[in-house]
């Protein structure tokens, strides 16, 4: 059996596009949801002590269904204004779910 593919991404927004990044990622993950089963977790978590820092966490059956997460076309179109609202660069890191 493979093993699942997961990333947590911390990701800090510039304050006066935090509404705009929400509103991107609200709608990658309605897209994630709809057209990726393979994708078995995907959450945008916003900090409870500054709205400006969110965590994304997803988890994807295995590597191919990683990969086609990131070369999809909706991906393509939401990510680079994902990232344009970002104060920082994201933080990413890969894990291997467990159990």
């Amino acid at each position: 059996m493979t093993a699942a593919r997961s990333f947590i991404a911390k990701l800090v927004t510039k304050p006066d596009r935090r509404d705009e990044f929400i509103a991107l990622q609200t709608e990658l993950k309605a897209l994630v949801v709809a057209r990726e089963p393979e994708a078995l977790v995907y959450e945008l978590l916003q900090s409870d002590v500054d709205p400006d820092v969110f965590h994304c966490v997803a988890t994807f059956t295995d590597q191919a269904a990683f990969d086609h997460h990131m070369g999809i076309d909706f991906h393509d179109r939401l990510v680079p204004p994902i990232l344009d609202c970002l104060a920082s660069d994201m933080e990413l890191g890969f894990y291997k779910s467990l159990g």
